[in-house]
């Protein structure tokens, strides 16, 4: 990936010219209107499934659920029609399937969990599935107000500086707050003033990855500086480490102080990734991974709870009972789904714990199977896809370098989140994007859309051509310019 030359505070003349008598080039509106038209079908077929199954009857839920997902998506696709016409158009698709795919199980255990409650004579819990409903729409709402009052992502570049300092006090300010506030399952990530909870650290990654853009633009020069020469490799000079120090100081803050794993692996992850798109030196990612190694080893053997997980990452049946339950669970359930999964509302996702959360990916893995799973991570790669091909096709580094940000930590994200389940890497707590039940990390995503989508609207949108002259050419007069060999003799 090649970043271009062109200043971030550039004007974009990308404009198609009217008078030029040739005709618009196709916006792919009406593509991406019949894709949202599949995602609603494929969404609407599964909450009936998951109805008949579990209740043998429809319910009125159904009816709101879908409606309301109709209307969220009508009014997300209108909005681009209106302000990034030229957008990717299967961008805003994919996150309306992978929405649609989330609240379909989010549903399905809502109504699991009313039916363990029946069978055990307790109350029935409360459902999280308009919730999660009302976070997307809260959602969609921000990604509407982003393309509306950002006509230009490009002058985000002028305040990269402060979004790094917003980025890194929402970054550390869960672990600096008391813990009846902010920790939640043992992970200090939160804010919980009375009813109302926000994890800072879904924006804060939104955050740093605008300021690492503007950052590494304005130094570029400087990281790409020769230092010293290991056989075909040129390594950076040791003073020009210090950003990559400062990331991984960092990571290493927000492991001891919010006991986070997954938070600081997925920080340091991103920054390491944006300074080898603006470098394309080798020895950047050998270095990072060697300060990642290292601190691995470190964590392993200083916090307790880094210990923990890796335990149970070596063997997760050896305290069955106790810290290997949750991920025996999902690995039991994914084993019984097979091939073909058991059919939505047909398996058990409930006896894992935080199902709709955490664990959505194993939940999903049972009742879809491994066919339906890959489906879905298909869907992931697809969004992941065009977002890096919009970063290799935009104009200025800026946009290149915010584009690739945006679309590697969606990447990153979900390898850590797939990696945790099914028991390639230590889990690590992180919630797969869009699937999992919590308003913060749906609001983020979100606003990582919509920028995505500004981005792609000025990368797609057609370059402006000349206006023809008003004057007929018979008419125009004549310059006499002088010969360039008369000139030299």
């Amino acid at each position: 990936m090649t970043v271009r030359d062109r200043p971030a505070g550039a004007a974009d003349t990308s404009r198609p010219d009217p008078s030029s008598g040739t005709p618009a080039p196709p916006t792919g509106r009406r593509t991406e209107l019949a894709l949202l038209v599949l995602a609603a079908a494929i969404t609407t077929a599964s909450l009936v499934s998951v109805e008949l199954d579990q209740q043998h009857e429809l319910s009125w839920t159904l009816g709101y659920l879908g409606l309301a997902y109709l209307a969220l998506f009508a009014g997300a696709h209108l909005a681009v029609r209106r302000w990034a016409a030229y957008a990717d158009p299967l961008i805003l698709p994919c996150v309306a399937l992978l929405t649609g795919i989330g609240l379909v199980m989010i549903h399905r255990l809502d109504l699991g969990a009313v039916t363990d409650a029946l069978l055990a004579g307790d109350a029935a819990p409360s459902a999280d599935a308009p919730r999660q409903l009302a976070w997307a729409a809260g959602a969609v709402v921000l990604l509407v107000v982003v393309l509306w009052r950002l006509p230009d992502h490009r002058v985000l570049a002028r305040y990269g500086y402060l979004f790094g300092l917003v980025g890194l006090v929402l970054l550390v300010l869960p672990g600096l707050l008391p813990s009846s506030i902010s920790e939640v399952n043992g992970a200090k990530l939160w804010i919980r003033i009375g009813p109302f909870s926000l994890q800072p650290g879904e924006f804060a990654r939104l955050a740093i990855i605008v300021f690492a853009a503007a950052f590494l633009v304005e130094k570029r020069a400087l990281f790409a500086t020769a230092g010293r020469r290991l056989g075909r490799m040129e390594l950076p000079r040791p003073r020009d480490l210090a950003p990559l120090l400062i990331a991984w100081l960092a990571a290493v803050g927000v492991l001891a102080l919010e006991k986070e794993l997954g938070a600081s692996l997925l920080f340091f992850g991103i920054v390491l990734a944006m300074i080898y798109i603006a470098t394309e030196r080798v020895s950047w990612v050998l270095i990072g991974l060697g300060f990642f190694v290292g601190s691995s080893i470190l964590a392993d053997h200083l916090f307790a709870h880094v210990g923990v997980r890796v335990a149970v990452w070596a063997d997760p049946t050896a305290d069955f009972a106790n810290t290997g339950y949750q991920l025996s669970e999902g690995l039991f359930g994914l084993a019984y789904g097979g091939l073909l999964g058991t059919g939505l509302g047909a398996g058990h996702p409930d006896l894992v714990p935080l199902a709709n959360t955490d664990f959505i990916i194993a939940a999903l893995g049972e009742e879809l199977g491994l066919a339906g799973l890959t489906a879905v991570l298909c869907v992931f790669l697809l969004l992941i896809g065009r977002g890096l091909r919009t970063a290799t096709a935009a104009r200025d580094p800026f946009s290149t370098l915010v584009a690739a940000g945006l679309s590697f930590s969606l990447a990153l994200q979900l390898f850590i989140v797939v990696g945790g389940v099914t028991d390639l890497i230590p889990e690590t707590g992180l919630t797969a994007p869009f699937l999992s039940y919590g308003g913060s990390s749906l609001l983020a995503n979100y606003v990582l859309v919509a920028v995505l989508l500004r981005i792609s609207h000025q990368v797609r949108r057609p370059i402006e051509r000349p206006a023809a002259p008003s004057v007929p050419l018979a008419h125009a007069a004549t310059v006499m310019s002088p010969r360039p060999d008369l000139e030299r003799s």
